[in-house]
């Protein structure tokens, strides 16, 4: 005699979706979980109401691809930022480490990833054409390669250099005082800023 599968509760439902967030586990899903149990219902729905309004308002800059709520993005469109100049980076928490670091003053390209050929991204899953569109526009001088200093990160920058050999910007990259193999928002403000000041051309 068959018996009937076992009817999933909401609490297993929000574990389980929990658990689908970068460095959750099922034990921290669970003390999540039991947190907003002990919560005010209008506490749980707050959150509920925060990341349902995040969805539906935040979207990608349609300049340098950061994500904002308006478009362009604050830093694409404040006239004290040097338009000609851009820092590419990979990820947009990339951007946000930079900007704390109060060092920089130009503008940045987000390319939403790095190339990755074991994982089938290649340069037509980033946004590489539109930061070589913005370049052959000609109105940027200088692109500072910020890729994380990993091996697949100093891939991309070497392919982005050879893109943009023949465009006519001066191409650079943030110094070495990175830690190899560490990421842009593993490393301290001082570090960064060090970085940026310290940048030199891909030729040595």
């Amino acid at each position: 005699m068959s018996t009937a599968p076992e009817e999933t509760s909401s609490i297993d439902r929000l574990v389980d979706q929990l658990q689908r967030l970068p460095g959750i586990g099922k034990r921290s899903a669970e003390r999540i979980v039991f947190h907003l149990l002990k919560q005010p219902p209008e506490e749980a729905q707050a959150i509920a109401d925060s990341i349902s309004g995040m969805k539906k308002t935040v979207r990608q800059c349609s300049i340098c691809f950061n994500i904002c709520e308006n478009d362009p993005c604050p830093i694409c469109r404040d006239p004290r930022r040097d338009q000609e100049t851009v820092l590419v980076v990979e990820e947009p928490k990339d951007l946000i480490s930079i900007e704390q670091s109060g060092m920089y003053t130009g503008t940045y390209h987000v390319l939403m990833g790095r190339l990755s050929p074991l994982d089938g991204i290649g340069p037509g899953e980033l946004t590489l054409a539109a930061l070589l569109e913005r370049v052959g526009n000609r109105s940027v001088k200088e692109v500072i390669l910020g890729t994380s200093p990993t091996l697949e990160g100093d891939g991309t920058a070497l392919h982005i250099a050879g893109e943009l050999e023949e465009r006519g910007a001066r191409v650079t990259r943030l110094a070495r005082g990175l830690p190899n193999g560490t990421p842009l928002d593993a490393v301290s403000k001082a570090v960064l800023g060090d970085a940026i000041h310290g940048r030199r051309s891909l030729d040595g």
